[in-house]
Protein backbone atom coordinates (compact mmCIF):
# COMPACT_ATOMS: atom_id res chain seq x y z
CA UNK A 1 0.00 0.00 0.00
CA UNK A 2 0.85 3.26 -0.66
CA UNK A 3 2.57 5.12 2.84
CA UNK A 4 1.49 8.46 1.88
CA UNK A 5 -2.48 6.75 1.74
CA UNK A 6 -2.14 4.30 4.69
CA UNK A 7 -0.61 7.50 6.96
CA UNK A 8 -3.53 9.70 5.80
CA UNK A 9 -6.04 6.71 6.71
CA UNK A 10 -4.46 5.96 9.77
CA UNK A 11 -4.47 9.97 10.66
CA UNK A 12 -7.97 9.88 10.05
CA UNK A 13 -9.33 7.27 11.65
CA UNK A 14 -7.25 8.14 14.46
CA UNK A 15 -9.20 11.80 14.28
CA UNK A 16 -12.24 9.39 13.95
CA UNK A 17 -11.33 8.24 17.59
CA UNK A 18 -10.73 11.56 18.81
CA UNK A 19 -14.03 12.97 17.71
CA UNK A 20 -16.30 10.04 19.12
CA UNK A 21 -14.67 10.08 22.16
CA UNK A 22 -15.07 13.76 22.27
CA UNK A 23 -18.27 13.48 21.14
CA UNK A 24 -17.66 16.02 17.91
CA UNK A 25 -20.19 14.89 15.81
CA UNK A 26 -19.23 17.92 13.04
CA UNK A 27 -15.77 16.80 13.33
CA UNK A 28 -16.79 13.45 13.19
CA UNK A 29 -18.78 13.58 9.89
CA UNK A 30 -15.81 15.48 8.12
CA UNK A 31 -13.31 13.03 9.15
CA UNK A 32 -15.63 10.02 7.80
CA UNK A 33 -16.25 12.12 4.61
CA UNK A 34 -13.01 12.61 3.90
CA UNK A 35 -11.55 8.91 4.35
CA UNK A 36 -15.05 7.90 2.40
CA UNK A 37 -13.45 10.19 -0.18
CA UNK A 38 -10.17 7.85 0.01
CA UNK A 39 -11.75 4.80 -0.91
CA UNK A 40 -13.99 6.06 -3.83
CA UNK A 41 -11.18 7.74 -5.09
CA UNK A 42 -8.78 4.55 -4.80
CA UNK A 43 -11.59 2.12 -5.78
CA UNK A 44 -10.15 -0.38 -8.10
CA UNK A 45 -7.29 1.55 -8.74
CA UNK A 46 -3.70 0.54 -8.01
CA UNK A 47 -3.86 2.53 -4.87
CA UNK A 48 -7.01 0.08 -3.51
CA UNK A 49 -5.98 -1.47 -0.68
CA UNK A 50 -8.46 -3.59 1.97
CA UNK A 51 -6.92 -1.19 5.23
CA UNK A 52 -9.10 1.85 4.24
CA UNK A 53 -12.24 -0.18 3.45
CA UNK A 54 -12.05 -1.50 7.34
CA UNK A 55 -11.43 2.14 8.24
CA UNK A 56 -14.56 3.15 6.91
CA UNK A 57 -16.51 0.16 7.65
CA UNK A 58 -15.20 0.65 11.78
CA UNK A 59 -16.70 3.87 12.04
CA UNK A 60 -19.50 3.53 10.07
CA UNK A 61 -23.07 3.40 12.66
CA UNK A 62 -25.45 1.69 10.08
CA UNK A 63 -24.98 -1.81 10.97
CA UNK A 64 -26.40 -3.35 7.20
CA UNK A 65 -23.92 -0.70 5.70
CA UNK A 66 -20.50 -1.39 7.55
CA UNK A 67 -21.10 -5.19 7.04
CA UNK A 68 -21.18 -4.62 3.19
CA UNK A 69 -18.25 -2.37 3.87
CA UNK A 70 -16.46 -5.27 5.54
CA UNK A 71 -17.19 -7.56 2.53
CA UNK A 72 -15.80 -4.55 0.31
CA UNK A 73 -12.70 -4.57 2.43
CA UNK A 74 -12.70 -8.39 2.28
CA UNK A 75 -12.88 -8.96 -1.31
CA UNK A 76 -9.70 -6.82 -1.80
CA UNK A 77 -8.06 -8.76 0.85
CA UNK A 78 -8.68 -11.66 -0.56
CA UNK A 79 -7.30 -10.21 -4.09
CA UNK A 80 -3.93 -9.81 -2.43
CA UNK A 81 -4.73 -12.69 -0.57
CA UNK A 82 -3.70 -10.80 3.15
CA UNK A 83 -4.19 -13.29 5.75
CA UNK A 84 -3.98 -10.54 8.35
CA UNK A 85 -6.76 -8.23 6.92
CA UNK A 86 -8.83 -11.77 6.01
CA UNK A 87 -8.49 -12.46 9.65
CA UNK A 88 -9.19 -8.83 11.30
CA UNK A 89 -12.02 -8.37 8.66
CA UNK A 90 -13.48 -11.48 9.02
CA UNK A 91 -14.07 -10.92 12.79
CA UNK A 92 -14.88 -7.35 12.44
CA UNK A 93 -17.63 -8.64 10.18
CA UNK A 94 -18.56 -11.26 12.56
CA UNK A 95 -19.19 -9.21 15.27
CA UNK A 96 -21.56 -6.85 13.46
CA UNK A 97 -23.31 -10.06 12.33
CA UNK A 98 -23.96 -11.29 15.59
CA UNK A 99 -24.88 -7.62 16.64
CA UNK A 100 -27.60 -8.30 13.73
CA UNK A 101 -28.79 -11.54 14.47
CA UNK A 102 -27.19 -13.36 12.43
CA UNK A 103 -25.51 -15.73 13.98
CA UNK A 104 -25.00 -18.52 11.46
CA UNK A 105 -22.90 -15.70 9.05
CA UNK A 106 -21.05 -15.02 11.82
CA UNK A 107 -19.83 -18.31 12.33
CA UNK A 108 -19.67 -18.48 8.77
CA UNK A 109 -16.87 -15.53 8.67
CA UNK A 110 -15.50 -16.36 11.99
CA UNK A 111 -14.76 -20.35 10.14
CA UNK A 112 -13.31 -18.52 7.68
CA UNK A 113 -11.02 -15.97 9.75
CA UNK A 114 -9.60 -19.08 12.00
CA UNK A 115 -8.38 -20.53 8.71
CA UNK A 116 -6.85 -17.28 8.07
CA UNK A 117 -5.60 -16.87 11.23
CA UNK A 118 -3.25 -19.63 11.10
CA UNK A 119 -0.83 -17.63 8.93
CA UNK A 120 -1.03 -15.16 10.89
CA UNK A 121 1.59 -13.62 14.24
CA UNK A 122 -1.28 -11.46 16.05
CA UNK A 123 -2.24 -14.08 19.23
CA UNK A 124 -4.54 -11.97 20.74
CA UNK A 125 -6.66 -11.92 17.48
CA UNK A 126 -6.61 -15.54 17.13
CA UNK A 127 -7.35 -15.92 20.22
CA UNK A 128 -10.48 -13.18 19.97
CA UNK A 129 -11.37 -15.38 17.15
CA UNK A 130 -11.42 -18.65 18.67
CA UNK A 131 -13.03 -17.50 21.48
CA UNK A 132 -16.31 -16.04 19.21
CA UNK A 133 -16.43 -18.79 17.50
CA UNK A 134 -16.23 -21.07 20.45
CA UNK A 135 -19.10 -18.88 22.51
CA UNK A 136 -21.53 -19.23 19.15
CA UNK A 137 -20.98 -22.54 18.28
CA UNK A 138 -21.57 -23.50 21.98
CA UNK A 139 -24.70 -20.85 22.53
Amino acid sequence: MNTKIYKEVFSLASDLVSCANKQDQAGFDTCYAQLKKICDEHDNTDKDHPVQWEALADFTDDIELAIALYHKALSKAEAINSKDYLSSIGYSTARLQVEFGDTAGAIASLEKAKINSNKIIDKELKAEIHDLLKELQDA
